[in-house]
């Protein structure tokens, strides 16, 4: 064998036991987790609803979908109320892929709940299997949401707004 061909045979064997005594990286300090709004201004709630959706990316291969209500104060509350409410049933009614999310917040966490429960009650048993829900809201409102999402068979998450 020439001497190249013996220095490649060696750099190939060699290099598997070089690259186990690399030291790791220091691995990232984990930002602290934004608090929930005490303003109803979706400016504020904004930035919370992308962090929760951020904590909770395990098992999640694309980017979520994040749905906001605004607080019952607002002056056009039912009108947005009913253009979400379309919105959740249209996206849920055409199916959402396993491995995706669906995150829903509001300073008006009972109205979320509502609007939760009923877009999906015309959902199929496990249609929706592999699909993580993240509620942020309140403990009592998350108990009808769990049961309302119960049949579609999605990962149901709570998080309180806190």
């Amino acid at each position: 064998m020439n001497i190249t061909a013996r220095l490649m045979l060696v750099a190939c064997l060699a290099l598997p036991f070089a690259a186990c005594k690399k030291e790791e990286a220091p691995k990232e300090v984990e930002a602290a987790p934004v608090t929930a709004p005490t303003t109803t201004e979706k400016a504020d709630w904004q930035p919370y609803i992308v962090d929760v959706a951020t904590r909770n990316m395990d098992g999640v291969n694309a980017s979520p979908f994040a749905y906001f209500l605004p607080a019952e104060s607002s002056p056009e509350f039912a009108a947005e109320y009913d253009r979400l409410l379309e919105k959740v049933e249209g996206d849920v009614s055409r199916g959402i892929v396993e491995g995706n999310m669906l995150v829903f917040g509001s300073p008006s966490p009972a109205k979320m709940a509502d609007l939760i429960i009923t877009s999906f009650e015309p959902i199929q048993p496990n249609a929706m299997k592999g699909v993580k829900v993240v509620y942020v809201g309140t403990p009592a409102d998350s108990s009808r949401v769990k049961a309302g999402l119960a049949k579609s068979g999605v990962n149901y998450v709570f998080v309180e707004a806190k």
